[in-house]
């Protein structure tokens, strides 16, 4: 996901940033202004890891929260404000996370992902001119591959992660076979893999999944599954919806926000029911 180097090796996290910065610098000749947020976490064993705390002597513990309006955020999270064309800031922050990320050496590969990362972007780009707001979120998410204990040689702890890794990857597989067949109760809140990802999964995201697999005959029932994985994600269904918010001017000069009424009811009034969201939202209240 992050690659080496700056060359072909790059990976798909700094050149997405990099197309995002050529866009930017494009829309601020049109009067747009940008601001970008970013985070970086693993889930290991079901829990959450902040790979940009600069102290990682302090136990803090994320928890994963639905505030209003819909919003999903994680306590306790470091968040980093950067310019995506300020390449040496987002090497720095993707060498750190690097260099935090859970990996181990196991039968089938020397440095073995040992949990799941999520890279999450955070746009929030504004028009003065023509009162606009528009936000977007983007997580670049890399899921750790299904592990037969039998080939990997792990026990003990790393079998526990492998555990781990496979139950919420089966998670993420209840939950698109979930929206594929339309159905109405959606398990989001299985995994915390997929309870972190519900904004991208429901109405209103938009889901891209690239499939790495091994062309060696002795992985051919890993790579089956992989492929088998990927074509139930393919025939999942979402309908994106941008987010575009009008910035009112009061008479004492106080701005305050309105979304365009015809994509606020089609991002809050879908009709699949996500276990649990009501009840925290009257919590809330």
């Amino acid at each position: 996901m992050q690659g080496a180097g700056t060359g072909q090796t790059r990976g798909l996290i700094p050149r997405s940033i990099e197309e995002i910065g050529a866009h930017k610098l494009q829309k601020e000749k049109e009067g747009w202004t940008f601001s970008m947020d970013v985070s970086f976490l693993e889930i290991y064993n079901d829990e959450l890891r902040d790979l940009l705390r600069v102290n990682q002597k302090e136990k803090l513990k994320h928890e994963i929260k639905l505030g209003r309006h819909g919003r999903r955020t994680v306590t306790n999270l470091t968040i980093k404000t950067t310019d995506p064309n300020d390449k040496e800031a987002v090497d720095t922050i993707l060498a750190l996370a690097a260099k935090r990320r859970s990996t181990a050496v196991t039968s089938m590969n020397a440095t073995s992902s040992r949990s799941h990362s999520v890279f999450t972007l955070h746009m929030t780009s504004k028009h003065e001119g023509d009162n606009k707001v528009v936000r977007g979120t983007l997580q670049l998410v890399d899921l750790a591959g299904t592990e037969r204990l039998d080939r990997s040689g792990a026990i003990g702890r790393r079998a526990k992660e492998a555990n781990a890794i496979n139950q919420s990857l089966s998670s993420l597989a209840g939950v698109f076979t979930a929206i594929q067949t339309k159905q109405k109760y959606v398990p989001f809140r299985n995994s915390r893999l997929t309870y972190l990802l519900q904004p991208a999964l429901k109405e209103g995201g938009k889901v891209c999944m690239l499939v790495s697999i091994s062309p060696a005959e002795t992985s051919l029932q890993e790579s089956v599954c992989s492929l088998r994985f990927a074509s139930k994600v393919n025939k999942c269904e979402l309908k994106p919806e941008r987010m575009i918010e009008e910035v009112k001017q009061s008479k004492h000069g106080n701005s305050s926000m309105s979304s365009n009424g015809d994509t606020t009811a089609k991002a809050g009034g879908g009709h699949l029911n996500y276990d649990g969201d009501d009840e925290e939202k009257k919590e809330e209240e």
